[in-house]
């Protein structure tokens, strides 16, 4: 076996998953065991308001990183302890850390960037393990988006001969990864399609309180407003061709509502949030489709928050009604754990000295070797 453990905390800013994952060379990954450590509400509150911020301090930065690395360390312990495998048989830890603000196209004309809070050198002292961290930058550097990262490792665990498979992370955002058949010697296609739990999140917390619409209940009580859908859908980014990558910069409460009339319930602003998600997920597809003049996908594998919100999943298969919805338990891998283990075996290739990124995804110049690598 050869072990490592995977970091990641998404845009929705409700934990941090860790994964510890076999990636022996020649098999493919193999989640082991798994820990959720759920965000203590007050650095949730930090992190909200410094993703939120036109002007931020130093000193909250660093509170914030020091307490979001902190964070990570016990959800690694717990995940150690919880797994019985010894401290020194993981090679290394990858860490994502929290992300900011990610702006690949740049700000008002200046360079592009992406900013994750995170602290691998305190992380590695913390743990006594080896951290591959900052994983996103060296991709940017080379022209591309630094996002999304996960398709290389979708493809690690799903190409298949045969099929064309779709796979779906429905986090704070939602990214595509559309997968030609083994024998299909071009590369994947993966991007963002857009908003998936980020918006509904926030909706939902601002008139009915708590973190997340469960199960999509609220949404299916609503009605979809077809006008406001149009206009939403009518931002650019959504017929944008990729590569491509977003975030809360782009698709927040305040440009959901300029596009609101007075009026409309905010049950009925919700369901048309959902459908917003679905509808922009089946612009994706059609977009990715296109690219490679494909036929529609033998499967589409949903993962992340999303995959367990039924609503969500009934309005996808409307709006996809020849590609069957399938679950990622099918290959060893619950849906909650993919992001995390994509960070683990970014973690195994940067201590092999191996491209993490896909040029085809991101847009960069080539393949380059992800991450800095931080000595216990």
């Amino acid at each position: 076996m050869s072990l490592f453990i995977g970091l990641m905390s998404g845009t929705s800013l409700d934990g941090v998953d860790a994964a510890l994952v076999d990636i022996t060379p020649g098999q493919p990954p193999s989640l082991i065991a798994t820990h959720a450590a759920s965000m203590p509400e007050p650095l949730r509150d930090l992190l909200w308001r410094l993703c939120h911020a036109d002007r931020v301090a130093f000193a909250e930065l660093a509170a914030a990183e020091d307490a979001f690395c902190r964070l990570q360390a016990s959800a690694i312990e717990a995940l150690i302890a919880g797994s019985g495998v010894a401290r020194e048989s993981i090679a290394a830890i990858g860490s994502h850390g929290q992300t900011i603000e990610h702006a690949p196209w740049g700000h008002d004309g200046g360079p592009a960037y992406t900013l994750q809070l995170d602290n691998p050198s305190l992380l590695a002292e913390l743990t006594g393990r080896p951290v591959v961290g900052d994983l996103r930058r060296r991709d940017l550097a080379a022209g591309g988006q630094a996002a999304p990262l996960a398709p290389a490792f979708h493809e690690a665990l799903f190409r298949a001969p045969g099929e064309w498979r779709l796979v779906l992370n429905l986090g704070g955002f939602a990214n595509l990864t559309l997968l030609p058949p083994a024998e299909d010697s071009r590369p994947p296609l993966g991007f963002d399609s857009g908003p998936a739990n980020a918006l509904m999140d926030a909706w939902h917390a601002r008139h009915r309180g708590g973190r997340f619409d469960a199960d999509g209940a609220w949404a299916a009580s609503g009605r979809v407003d077809e006008a406001l859908l149009a206009r939403l859908l009518a931002h650019p980014f959504f017929h944008r061709p990729p590569p491509r990558s977003t975030g809360r910069e782009v698709f927040h409460l305040d440009w959901l509502e300029k596009h609101l009339e007075e009026g409309t319930s905010p049950e009925d602003v919700q369901a048309t949030l959902a459908e917003l998600t679905a509808a922009s997920v089946a612009l994706g597809i059609e977009m990715a489709r296109e690219h490679f003049a494909a036929p529609p996908a033998a499967r589409l594998i949903p993962c992340g928050g999303g995959a367990h919100n039924p609503d969500l999943l009934a309005r996808l298969a409307r709006r996809l009604p020849e590609t069957p919805l399938t679950t990622s338990d099918d290959w060893g891998w619950p849906a909650d754990w993919l992001e995390a283990g994509a960070f683990a075996w970014l973690a195994a290739r940067r201590l092999a000295g191996q491209p993490g990124n896909l040029p085809s995804v991101t847009g960069a110049a080539g393949d380059r070797v992800l991450g800095g690598l931080y000595a216990p």
